[in-house]
């Protein structure tokens, strides 16, 4: 056996993976060997799924696995495995503790332990001839509430939580302890005798669908990924989504300067964007500042690469029509697999779902170009701004180490004149294209500036441009006017041209 096999088996050995996906990565690979560690969490976090999820993984792996349950009857706990789809084989036993039959009369027909009926000497006889029986390399106890009413004082509770750890560290299992925190005070005893602490809560937005966030309140001699994560309970299991930390990602690529198709564009951005690089795109509603976003993309597929689309606020179907008449087959490019593109509901996503959505793309699709549409609708799925722009901050530093780049847009308020942004990203973007209606001889306008760019120059005119059938046109700097991005400018030149409308010729 070679030296690097041999270091590969004694990791796995090291850890017991928990089966649930992106558990392991915040675990640093999973829970410690031979150690207890708390799951704990109010009912309906998610608790029984992973628990049954790390002894599944286990059972997988040839490990002998045990659910001592005092709180559910095995039948409950085999339908709520069979509901996600998984299969409980012949290395998971479930020991539902039942009192023994001196506490029971003939004529009944209990099968589940209730506090009341069994002294907490007995539990602990029960739990630990099961074990001697079974012998399991992972064992799930469910739940210390029942432990915690039997001994009724803190001080006889912690005993016998030291007495549980004592008896599986000498056994060599890892061990899974839940708890549903339901007791009236809450008791932090478990969490200073135990070697790690997983904490499971759900948060109620005022709309929307339920949100639920993991985080590692300890993990005695292990890093790990610190803070909240999102996950999700789904048919097949629990997924976790790490929170992103951009500096873990990096990626060589050559910083060349890409084109946006249209001349006229690259000229006003100083010869095009600087591959890896974030393009704000940011205007009152209608001004086309997706139609700018898949002139992008457009180029892009044409230079032969791939590209993502994440859609927050407009129907597909709609949009794929709209497009479409600018001269730009989104369906195509998605049927032929070059481009990604997926309508997002905000009301039913988390900002870390959304994130790791966003790093597959990029990773196993690998994106070159990737639209966010908008930012509106993310900010609707944080609503806490603060940690809009860290999420955000972090998401678009990711895209950038791996040589993608990045266009979101941004809907102000407002048609004209006093426009406001509901939410300020203009200093994250590398380069920030502003967008803005005009009146003009009596009819509405639209100019198009960029008023900033990090990796280089660009011109600081203001151009008028045209959405027609054949997408986008881009007209000669509007020189003779003053004011224009307040929206109704002065004409300080009779020799102002601007662009005609479709099928007729027009000069101001």
């Amino acid at each position: 056996m070679s030296g690097q096999a041999r270091m590969t088996m004694q990791e796995n050995n090291d850890k017991a993976t928990t089966g649930v996906v992106g558990l392991d990565d915040i675990l640093s690979g999973g829970l410690s060997r031979r150690h207890v560690f708390l799951l704990e969490g109010s009912p309906g976090t998610g608790k029984t799924t992973i628990s049954l999820q790390f002894l599944i993984e286990g059972a997988v792996r040839g490990e002998r696995c045990l659910y001592i349950s005092l709180s559910e009857t095995e039948e409950e706990l085999r339908e709520s495995a069979a509901s996600h789809g998984m299969v409980l084989n012949e290395n998971i036993e479930i020991f539902e503790l039942v009192p023994p039959e001196s506490l029971l009369d003939s004529e009944q027909q209990q099968s589940l332990l209730y506090s009341s009926d069994l002294e907490l000497g007995e539990t602990t006889r029960l739990i630990f001839g099961a074990f001697e029986r079974v012998r399991p390399d992972r064992v799930v106890i469910d739940s210390l509430s029942e432990i915690r009413l039997l001994a009724q004082s803190s001080l006889r509770y912690r005993r016998q939580i030291l007495a549980l750890k004592h008896y599986f560290s000498k056994s060599g299992a890892t061990v899974l302890l839940l708890d549903d925190l339901t007791a009236d005070v809450l008791d932090k005893t478990v969490h200073s005798v135990v070697h790690g602490v997983v904490h499971l809560e759900e948060l109620s937005p005022t709309y929307g669908s339920e949100r639920r966030r993991v985080r590692i309140l300890k993990y005695r001699g292990q890093s790990y990924r610190g803070g909240y994560h999102d996950f999700v309970i789904r048919t097949g299991g629990v997924s976790v989504f790490p929170r992103l930390r951009a500096l873990e990602h990096k990626s060589s690529f050559t910083r060349d300067t890409i084109s946006s198709g249209i001349d006229q564009l690259d000229g006003l951005l100083g010869g095009g964007l600087q591959r890896g690089s974030s393009t704000l795109l940011i205007g009152p509603a209608g001004t086309g500042k997706s139609l700018f976003g898949f002139q992008f993309i457009d180029a892009a597929i044409k230079r032969g690469e791939k590209a993502a689309a994440f859609i927050f606020d407009e129907e597909l179907g709609l949009l794929f029509d709209r497009i479409k008449q600018m001269g730009i087959d989104l369906e195509k490019m998605r049927d032929d697999g070059l481009l990604h593109i997926e309508q997002l509901d905000a009301a039913e996503l988390s900002p870390g779902e959304f994130a790791q959505r966003v790093r597959d793309r990029a990773a196993s699709f690998d994106a070159k170009t990737v639209l966010i549409d908008s930012v509106n609708g993310y900010q609707a799925a944080m609503p806490e701004e603060n940690a809009l722009i860290l999420h955000m901050h972090e998401l678009l530093q990711f895209l950038n180490r791996q040589g993608a780049n990045t266009f979101l847009t941004v809907a102000q308020h407002g048609l004209v004149g006093d426009v406001k942004s509901p939410v300020d990203v203009t200093y994250l973007a590398d380069t920030v294209i502003l967008l803005r209606y005009f009146e003009a001889a009596g009819k509405v306008k639209r100019a198009i500036s960029v008023i900033k760019k990090r990796t280089g120059k660009h011109e600081d005119t203001i151009r008028e441009f045209k959405i027609g059938d054949g997408g986008l046109t881009l007209g000669e700097p509007l020189s003779g006017f003053q004011g224009v991005l307040r929206g109704v400018p002065v004409l300080i030149s009779e020799k102002q041209s601007l662009l005609p409308l479709e099928g007729s010729s027009e000069n101001f």
